[in-house]
C-alpha cells in the first residue's frame, strides 16, 4: 500500500494551465483496484506523482488505494486520465517512466482530456510511444506517405523515430532493407586528418544512426544485418547513381546537403520504398553563402501529394528540459 504524501505548495500558488475554465478548483479521487501495482504507478518515493504535480500545477497524493488530486479542474481531469492510462499499461505488464508521463500530459494538453491520439511504433525490442503531438503527427505521416520531411531542432526525436519505424517495417517484411545516410560535412574539422580508411573516417558522422538501431533492435540482429547488407549505413556520396527499391531510406542531418545533393538523393527513391529526410535548418555547416538543400526542398515540395513535411518546434524537445532552454536562448532575437 502506498504511503500518504502531500505537497508542500498549495494549488493556488502553482501556475495554472491556460484557459479561464481551468481556474475552477476541483478535488478528484481516483481509485485503483490492485494495491500491488500502485508502487509502479506512483514511482519511487512517489516520483511520478511529483512529476504530474509539477507539469500540471496541482496537488496529488496517494492514500490507500486512491490518488487524490486537487487544483484547477481541467488539470485534475488530465491528471486522472494520465494516471488511469498508466495503470492500464502496468496491468498489461509494461514498464512506465517519466517519459511516458510527459508524453501523455503533452498529448492531453493539446487534445483536451483525451490521450487516444498518442501514436506508437512497436519493434521486437521495445515500443516507442510518441511524447508530443508533433511526434504523433510524424509517426502517422511516415505510415501514410512515401516521402516525409522531419524538420526542427535537436532533441525532438526526428531521427530516432524514423529509425524505429524503419526497424518496425523491416521486422514485418514491409521492406527488404534499411538504408541510413548522412552527408559527411565537417563542423570545423577535416575528414582527411582523421586516421584510418574511408569507413573509419565517416563512421563518427554515422554514429547517431548506429546508436538508434541498437536501441530498437537486438544487437546481434543489427550486426548480422549490417554484415549481410540488409542494413546499410553509408555517407550521402555513396547514393549517387543508385535506385533504392523496397527499402526504408533515411537521410539524417539533411540541412548539410547542397541543392544538387538533395535532388540527387530524393530521386533515388524506387518502387516499394519509403524515404525520410530529417534535419535542423538552424545548424547548417555548409560554406558561407551555400543554400541548404533541405531548406530549398521544403520550399519546393510543400503541398505536393504523397509528401508530408512535419515541423518540430522547441516545445517538442524531449531530450531534457535543459536542451529546450538552450534552444530557446539561441532563438531569441539578438
Amino acid at each position: 500500500m502506498a504511503a500518504f504524501r502531500g505537497s508542500s505548495a498549495s494549488a493556488s500558488r502553482r501556475p495554472s494551465p491556460a484557459g479561464k475554465a481551468e481556474l475552477e478548483t476541483a478535488r478528484v479521487v481516483v481509485p485503483f483496484e490492485d494495491n500491488r501495482l500502485l508502487t509502479q504507478l506512483l514511482g519511487e518515493y512517489d516520483s511520478h506523482l511529483a512529476l504530474i504535480e509539477d507539469r500540471l500545477g496541482i496537488d496529488a497524493h496517494a492514500h490507500g488505494n486512491v490518488v487524490i488530486l486537487t487544483g484547477p479542474a481541467a488539470a485534475c481531469d488530465i491528471a486522472r486520465n494520465v494516471l488511469e492510462r498508466l495503470y492500464a499499461r502496468i496491468r498489461k505488464g509494461e514498464t512506465v517512466g517519466a517519459g511516458d508521463i510527459d508524453g501523455l500530459i503533452r498529448h492531453a494538453r493539446t487534445e483536451g482530456s483525451e490521450t487516444d491520439g498518442q501514436a506508437q511504433i512497436a519493434t521486437r525490442r521495445k515500443v516507442v510511444k510518441a511524447r508530443t503531438p508533433t511526434q504523433s503527427d510524424y509517426m502517422r505521416a511516415i505510415q501514410k506517405k512515401d516521402l516525409v520531411f522531419g524538420v526542427g531542432p535537436a532533441g525532438t526525436g526526428k531521427t530516432y523515430i524514423a529509425v524505429a519505424f524503419a526497424a518496425h517495417c523491416l521486422e514485418r517484411g514491409l521492406v527488404e532493407r534499411i538504408i541510413l545516410s548522412r552527408p559527411a560535412v565537417e563542423a570545423g574539422e577535416r575528414l582527411g586528418f582523421l586516421p584510418g580508411d574511408m569507413r573509419d573516417k565517416v563512421d563518427p558522422y554515422l554514429r547517431p544512426l548506429y546508436d538508434a538501431l541498437y536501441d530498437v533492435l537486438p544487437p546481434e540482429k543489427v550486426e548480422r544485418d549490417i554484415e549481410t547488407g540488409v542494413i546499410e549505413v553509408a555517407p550521402l556520396a555513396f547514393m549517387r547513381g543508385r535506385t533504392l527499391s523496397n527499402a526504408f531510406v533515411i537521410l539524417d542531418e539533411a540541412q548539410n546537403t547542397t541543392s544538387m545533393q538533395m535532388k540527387m538523393f530524393l530521386t533515388r527513391i524506387g518502387e516499394g520504398s519509403k524515404m525520410i529526410v530529417t534535419g535542423d535548418p538552424s545548424q547548417v555547416d555548409l560554406p558561407f553563402g551555400t543554400k541548404s538543400g533541405l531548406v530549398e526542398a521544403v520550399e519546393l515540395l510543400a503541398g505536393v501529394d504523397d509528401i508530408s513535411i512535419i515541423n518540430f518546434m522547441a516545445g517538442d524537445i524531449v531530450r531534457r528540459d535543459l536542451v529546450a532552454k538552450i534552444v530557446d536562448a539561441y532563438e531569441k532575437p539578438k
